[in-house]
């Protein structure tokens, strides 16, 4: 297995390389003790058993572009996910993309197209299983290639509904038990990311909040929850069943956003998230904001955050969410 996805790593690298055309994208497209770290490395902690999680290394991640405009919300599952990631897309608008490993919800929605930058960001891990509605045009080869587990509707067609609640296309969602199985536990997250006690210092901080040209993001620590309660463009998440999306780990992590090949019907350009390479960053943990530094010198290997003196910083346990902020 692990030749084939080397084989696919270079088929990849070879299709990045010869695509160089623009294209339209296709609306609704339908094609606290002592520090542990990721699996990347070292063995994580075990996760427990229960009806949605699988065993330690059992498979892939499971990887899920989640809709993030107002007329998608409130999404579904979203609070089940270990990590989160929120890009910049279109308009400065934004999106996201979910990832499981220790729980498979019940149902992940609405699902919506992948971007270019979405392959960089999931070279972090293992031969991982993206499930999205479908994707430019000139940008399908490039995924077809990409080490990865590419799932549309229609291939597992009792993997996906549409939803009564909302007006397409942001009613299209994934049942991930009937696409996977099973959760491959916490060790398949090679993201890089450490958990365990805070570094000393940091400043206390009740609310950050991150702005894209069309979007923005606040999180409002919650001491009684111990958790950072998530809002986006001033309304609370909440998922489906009413439930609040409350990470323990916020990461605001500097980025370069450039112009990517592609744009969308309207023309607007596709931006690109460069997730390879290194910056600054904000970690917020334990109702405090550290300062750090992230470092991932290679496409294939996880990011590495660091204290200003270099020290490894960890996270808190629990969900963790990545901002990709415009540097």
């Amino acid at each position: 297995m692990r030749e084939m996805v080397r084989i696919r790593r270079g088929a990849w690298t070879a299709a990045l390389l010869a695509v160089t055309v623009t294209g339209s994208l296709l609306a609704g497209c339908t094609s606290g003790g002592g520090a542990t770290d990721d699996g990347r490395g070292h063995a994580s902690s075990p996760t427990p058993s229960d009806s949605g999680t699988g065993t330690s290394n059992a498979g892939p991640v499971l990887a899920v572009k989640i809709d993030n405009v107002p007329g998608a919300r409130p999404q579904t599952g979203l609070d089940a996910a270990d990590i989160v990631y929120a890009e910049q897309v279109e308009g400065g608008l934004s999106r996201l993309m979910a990832i499981f490993a220790g729980t498979l919800p019940e149902a992940v929605g609405p699902v919506r197209s992948a971007r270019e930058s979405d392959l960089e960001v999931l070279r972090q891990f293992d031969d991982p299983t993206l499930a999205f509605s479908g994707a430019q045009r000139k940008l399908l080869p490039l995924i077809d290639s990409a080490p990865l587990r590419p799932e549309t509707p229609g291939k597992v067609s009792d993997a996906w509904y549409r939803g009564t609640g909302k007006a397409a296309p942001h009613n299209l969602y994934l049942r991930p038990r009937r696409l996977m199985g099973s959760a491959p536990g916490e060790a398949a997250l090679t993201t890089g990311f450490r958990f365990g006690a805070a570094p000393p210092g940091g400043t206390p901080e009740a609310s950050r909040t991150v702005r894209f040209p069309s979007a923005r993001f606040t999180f409002t620590w919650s001491a009684g929850r111990g958790r950072w309660l998530v809002a986006m463009d001033g309304t609370p998440t909440v998922t489906t069943d009413g439930t609040s999306v409350a990470p323990a780990t916020v990461v605001v992590q500097h980025v370069k956003v450039r112009k990517s090949r592609y744009h969308d019907v309207n023309g607007n350009n596709s931006p690109y998230t460069e997730s390879v390479g290194s910056g600054t960053a904000e970690v917020l943990r334990d109702g405090r904001s550290f300062d750090a530094n992230w470092t991932r010198p290679e496409a294939a290997g996880g990011t590495r955050f660091t204290t200003p003196d270099g020290a490894p910083l960890n996270f808190a346990k629990g969900q963790v969410w990545v901002v990709f902020a415009k540097e």
